[in-house]
């Protein structure tokens, strides 16, 4: 059995100790604090974010009356492709990426290159958080281009986004759930207006990409054209946040801002996930009887596939702790896997791939100046703030 708190101060700046010593005595032990199993190597959580027998959506078992505060955040989620199974998943998720294509997001790069240097070009002079004047506003204002939103609502979009994404964080409280559900009446509200808009004025957008969506099992509904575009904004962009905010500060701390090269970029960027990346636990409910790691887990069971622990398992990485931009396999699991590998991948890696060359071509001799801190707010690994300064 384990016992660690995500709320202790040592766990939170680095709970990558905590992560060698389970994964010593396990591969998969009981995590006391949460009251479930969690899997710690690399090849265990890899092999159950593939296994069938494992999903997203809860069991009836488990299955909990919604509480009056919280009924317009669950009318969003009950539709989310994050939450559901085949046959249902399968039939939303080709949908979506009738819509959300290569080829759109490809087509972001210009955009992305134009949003980077517009804030580069407005960067606060002397030391100044990086968090919000540029890791925040980029995935931000992306979104709001993919989605055909005006920019202006980006201080919209982070508040509602914030506000839902901290459902997902240890230790919730009923402020937290109050947020929520406010900034989920809002956002929904939004976006069911907008919508109709759309489907009477077509544009070159993902929204109306999502009114146009259909095969053979029907199109998308409202409330699931919602539910998709609640989690592109929050999902996306969250991670995206703390991805550039934890890379940044690692490529100034390890000296290597050079492998941001034209060649090395992209590579760089695999190894910033693998090393730093900004989800660290993805939960699974057992829908059959299984042996995982010499436990049994029984219908309805839950257990914690620890994707921030997996990338430093030392039986697939030579030197788990160093950082290696020119490490190249095996592949890195921050985006999960299966059926639920992370539909926003793609655009993710590119907002990376642009963003971080562009600031520090911008800003090459950008330090740090003041000690960076983690939050607590586990399972999500980022920074209360990076404060830097050009010298």
């Amino acid at each position: 059995m384990l016992i660690q708190s995500p709320h202790d101060p040592s766990f939170i700046q680095n709970p990558y100790d905590f992560y060698d010593h389970a994964r010593a005595s396990g591969p998969v032990a009981f995590w006391k604090d949460y009251g479930m199993l969690a899997a710690f190597d690399h090849a265990t959580v890899h092999a159950l974010l593939r296994d069938k027998r494992l999903g997203r959506a809860v069991p009836e078992s488990r299955k909990t009356p919604i509480p009056d505060h919280l009924s317009a955040f669950y009318a969003v989620e009950q539709h989310s492709l994050l939450e559901l199974e085949p046959p249902e998943h399968t039939r939303l998720r080709r949908l979506v990426l009738h819509a959300f294509t290569s080829r759109r997001i490809s087509g972001l790069a210009p955009d992305i290159e134009a949003i980077c240097a517009d804030l580069l070009s407005n960067m606060p002079r002397g030391a100044f958080d990086l968090i919000p004047a540029y890791c925040q506003l980029v995935p931000v204002r992306v979104i709001a281009r993919l989605l055909g939103v005006p920019e202006s609502l980006a201080p919209d979009l982070l508040r509602w986004s914030s506000a839902m994404v901290a459902m997902y964080q240890a230790g919730r409280t009923r402020a937290i759930e109050d947020a929520a559900n406010t900034a989920a009446v809002e956002f929904a509200d939004f976006l069911r207006g907008y919508i109709e808009e759309r489907r009477a004025d077509p544009a070159d957008d993902l929204i109306s990409e999502l009114i146009a969506a259909q095969d053979d099992a029907g199109r998308l509904s409202p409330d699931e054209m919602i539910a998709t575009i609640v989690l592109l904004l929050n999902a996306g962009h969250e991670a995206t946040v703390h991805s550039l905010g934890n890379a940044v500060k690692c490529l100034i701390e390890t000296e290597t801002i050079g492998a941001l090269g034209p060649d090395t970029r992209d590579n760089t960027v695999e190894e910033l996930l693998r090393f730093t990346p900004p989800l660290h636990m993805f939960t699974r409910y057992a829908y059959e009887t299984m042996e995982v790691g010499g436990h049994t887990l029984n219908p309805g069971d839950e257990i914690a596939l620890m994707l921030g622990a997996a990338g430093r398992d030392p039986a697939v990485f030579a030197d788990p702790h160093q950082f290696d931009p020119a490490r190249t396999k095996p592949a890195h699991l921050a985006f999960g896997g299966g059926l639920h590998f992370c539909v926003g991948a793609p655009l993710a890696r590119l907002e990376m791939q642009i963003a971080l060359p562009a600031l520090f071509n911008h800003a090459p001799n950008l330090q740090i100046a003041k000690p960076p801190q983690f939050a607590d707010s586990y399972h999500f690994h980022k920074l209360d703030e990076l404060v830097v300064e050009a010298v």
